[in-house]
């Protein structure tokens, strides 16, 4: 695998990637940098076939990297008898823990507080018996286990004694999902993938009837070029009704984009061993441990507003403290809100009144031809999503292409993991770190952290901690630059680390730092550093003023202030 070069996402591979796009004839171009799509571009690769990846934003930059950041089965599935999905989701999150990204996904202990006695015990514990059986004979992590109400003050002292009778503790997964999406992109580079983010697509090509590319355009440069491709897959999430209408599909999939909001708040502010799972009248709430903090989610509401830049609410904030709040001794405030972070997921359109009540499943459908889409899904499932659309893709092009080989596939800076750490000890750029830093760059990128500490052993100066942000390397964000297709500052700051919501500025001090480091690898002058900046706050300004706000329609108003600079260049076009 071409490593060193196409899989290194910095400015040289992107400009001969923009020239590929524009020069060549792929058997398969995808549009969608989210994990379905980076996941779909691998699975492609993987097989043989010629593939091109374009994304309009950052890898990641939409519902990829503002989920959960669970790799689950899906527990409160089963409720719903959604058998076949739960067990598909086991059967991955096992592949993902063991074989495909050890790296990016841990496993993490959870409580399930019982508030009654007898029925809920024998009622959740079938529903977990039946979780644990799905997962296989050989699961990737422990069965569950009944606990008494002592137990569970005991392992979580933050529980009011009120709110339980006791509980059961089981394991599913942690993933890094933004990080997760930038490697499977360079993992499909490294099988031969194009993989160029900052392209929009403005139209498609078509040759009769048939779709057979995109035009697009480069947000970075303004430069249009067309992509030919003997068959797409528009793996664009909850921009998939657009795209199908942009693609001129008379009787486009619909799909109903439902907002999670989710909370940050310090570590110390909940006393707990365990992740916590807890019923709610519509659904179930998650407080889950993230480093020195816990992320509270999720809601589950419908979306009827812009696309690129969903909002919470300060009655979504509201509805998430008192509902945690109902199982917590000390109870959570506003001023505990570190930082707020929002998805949408492309739910398939139903006539629910509720989206929570909606499914998870995945649609895969020939739209046209040459054009298939995927939607729906979950997460830990995007590597089926991936492969039946690539499976429904084979069956439009002229030759025999080979099954999916992507169970088999581990991501880059998988491979060689058991002893990566000790090893790497040795590196010349190890020298100048603490070994608590050397853990956290093995524990975020794997064996890939090798490229890291190759940057530290040519620049020392780059071992410094990151200013406003010293939990991360100056080397990290140079990195980001260099190997992993950061084009902005926001996409440090809140995708190739997590600053944006992890530190209580949400990376204001470390902004500055952030965009001096990036101009060299970039080649910035001082006027787009000081606009870099400048860009970055003003997102934060119009996320604080329309997280006060009480509607959707106002917080989107509020939010829609500040746009992705890439996508500004876009709203230009339209104009």
């Amino acid at each position: 695998m071409a490593l060193d070069t196409e899989a290194r996402f910095g400015p040289a591979t992107r400009a001969r990637a923009l020239e590929r796009c524009a020069s060549e004839t792929f058997d398969v171009l995808v549009v969608g940098g989210g994990v379905t799509g980076c996941g779909a571009a691998l699975d492609a690769a993987s097989r043989g076939l010629s593939v091109a990846l374009v994304e309009k934003r950052d890898f990641a930059a939409g519902t990829s990297s503002r989920s959960s950041k669970l790799i689950h089965g899906g527990l409160r599935y089963l409720e719903s008898f959604d058998i076949e999905l739960v067990r598909e989701a086991l059967h991955e999150r096992r592949l993902l823990v063991e074989k495909i990204a050890p790296h990016l996904v841990h496993p993490t202990p959870f409580l399930f507080p019982l508030k009654h006695r007898a029925w809920e015990r024998f009622y959740m514990g079938s529903g977990l018996l039946l979780y644990d059986a799905l997962a296989g004979l050989h699961p990737a992590m422990p069965r569950h286990r009944h606990l008494t109400r002592r137990a569970c003050l005991r392992a979580v002292p933050a529980l009011r004694d009120d709110s339980l009778t006791g509980g059961i503790r089981y394991f599913d997964a942690q993933v890094d999902d933004a990080r997760f999406s930038v490697v499977l992109a360079r993992t499909a580079a490294a099988y031969g993938a194009v993989c160029v983010s900052a392209v929009g697509v403005v139209d498609f090509l078509h040759e009769g009837e048939r779709v057979a590319g995109a035009r697009a355009q480069d947000l970075e440069s303004g430069r249009e070029l067309d992509v030919r491709a003997s068959t797409v897959i528009n793996a664009t999430g909850v921009w998939t009704t657009e795209m199908e209408r942009l693609a001129g599909v008379a009787d486009p999939m619909i799909v109903r984009p439902s907002k999670g909001v989710h909370l940050v708040v310090r570590r110390d502010r909940i006393d707990s061993e365990y992740a916590l799972i807890l019923r709610t009248e519509k659904s179930v709430l998650f407080v889950l441990p993230w480093g020195d903090r816990w992320i509270i989610g999720t809601t589950d509401t419908d979306w009827h507003h812009g696309l690129d830049h969903p909002s919470a609410t300060h009655a979504d904030i509201e509805y998430l403290l008192e509902h945690v709040n109902e199982a917590l001794r000390e109870p959570l405030g506003l001023d505990d809100v570190i930082a707020v972070f929002v998805g949408l997921r492309p739910l398939i359109g139903g006539t629910d009144e509720e989206t929570a009540k909606l499914s998870r499943n995945h649609a895969v459908r020939r739209s046209a031809p040459g054009f298939v889409s995927v939607a729906g899904g979950k997460y830990t499932t995007y590597r089926l999503m991936a492969r039946d659309a690539v499976d429904l893709v084979a069956r439009d092009l002229r030759f025999a292409v080979d099954p999916s080989r992507t169970a088999d596939v581990p991501l880059l800076g998988a491979i060689g993991l058991s002893g990566a750490e000790l090893r790497l000890s040795s590196h010349p750029g190890a020298g100048h770190l603490a070994p608590t830093q050397l853990h956290h760059l093995v524990a975020r990128h794997g064996t890939l952290a090798a490229e890291v500490l190759d940057l530290v052993a040519s620049d020392p100066g780059l071992a410094a901690p990151l200013v406003g942000a010293e939990g991360y390397l100056a080397a990290e964000v140079s990195h980001a630059a260099a190997y992993e297709g950061a084009l902005h500052v926001d996409d440090v700051l809140t995708r190739r680390t997590h600053i944006a919501f992890e530190v209580p500025d949400r990376g204001q001090l470390a902004a500055d730092g952030v965009a001096r480091l990036m101009a060299p690898v970039l080649g910035w002058d001082q006027a787009t550093v000081d606009r870099e900046i400048a860009h970055y706050r003003a997102r934060l300004e119009a996320e604080a003023a329309a997280q006060a706000l009480l509607t959707d329609a106002a917080s989107d108003s509020a939010r829609a202030e500040v746009r992705d600079p890439r996508l500004e260049r876009l709203d230009e076009r339209g104009e």
